[in-house]
């Protein structure tokens, strides 16, 4: 029987500690019946009230390293977002790179004029001759959903953008959709304007089935930072040469060489992120 044991959430609210949540979550990441018991055993021996989400995670992604890299790898991944940061850029490269992988076009960082002033746009996406004006909301700090003020701006960004008289400027298309792209979460608000603006919205888990982390999975477009091998330094050294995808670093090994990675632990990263990107 479940514990009724309230543990404290990234956020600090106080909530029921949930054995069918840590269940789903490390089924997802591929883990084995038996692992996902023998996990879920040790985790509930070892409750307290008020214990962290972030030490039960830190517990169950422990014992799934042990058991198998590519276990952790993926039980990591939205933790993995957030250590793209601190500035958001390399997040832009992501979202941006994640998209040229579904068959889209992308430009980051595109100075385009608007019918008032200007604007910086994080991602310009265009795919079966539609345009989309992309602005990506990154949160390094877990338990920070977007709040509706972030459509708002942008939407008002869009719509300046749309009716820019620029049809005589070499390279201008105008947008035919916005988007909102986040790593965390929507709030209710957020969501409902939205919809009823006719942006696009995009989080960790909306739409539904259709999330972030859906889409990550569904295309095997793990983030470098989802290595389990690989120093935060190394990380850093990557992403700043543009190597956001493990599926990246698999095709330019040489940076791993840059790095003076041994030829032994070499083989042991590539061995975990070709795992992990099913090659």
């Amino acid at each position: 029987m479940e514990k009724r044991i309230h543990i404290v959430k990234s956020s600090g609210e106080s909530v029921p500690f949930s054995s069918i949540r840590l269940a789903d979550s490390l089924r997802t990441s591929g883990a084995d019946e038996t692992t996902v018991d023998q996990i879920l055993q040790k985790v509930e021996e070892e409750l307290f009230p008020g214990i962290s989400t972030e030490e039960i995670y830190n517990r169950a992604y422990a014992m799934l390293r042990r058991k198998r890299p590519i276990y952790a790898s993926k039980y990591k991944l939205k933790k993995a977002i957030y250590e793209l940061g601190p500035t958001g850029f390399p997040f832009e490269k992501f979202i941006s790179t994640l998209l040229q992988y579904s068959g889209y076009k992308t430009r980051v960082g595109q100075v385009v004029s608007g019918g008032c002033i200007s604007h910086e746009i994080d991602v310009l996406a265009s795919k079966n001759g539609k345009t989309f004006l992309i602005e990506c909301k990154f949160h390094g700090e877990e338990g920070r959903n977007c709040n509706v003020k972030v459509p708002l701006y942008i939407h008002s960004r869009f719509k300046d953008v749309q009716a820019a008289d620029n049809g005589d400027k070499a390279g201008f298309i105008r947008p035919d959709e916005g988007w909102v792209v986040t790593n965390t979460r929507f709030t209710q608000e957020a969501v409902a304007y939205g919809k009823c603006a006719g942006l696009y919205l995009l989080s960790w888990d909306f739409p539904e089935g259709d999330g972030l982390r859906n889409r990550i999975d569904r295309l095997a477009l793990y983030p470098i930072t989802v290595s389990t091998l690989l120093s935060g330094r190394e990380k850093q050294f990557l992403l700043s040469r543009d190597i956001v995808l493990c599926r990246q670093l698999i095709r330019d090994t040489f940076y791993l060489d840059h790095l003076g990675v041994s030829e032994n632990r070499k083989a042991r990263i590539l061995k975990e992120i070709g795992d992990l990107c099913r090659l």
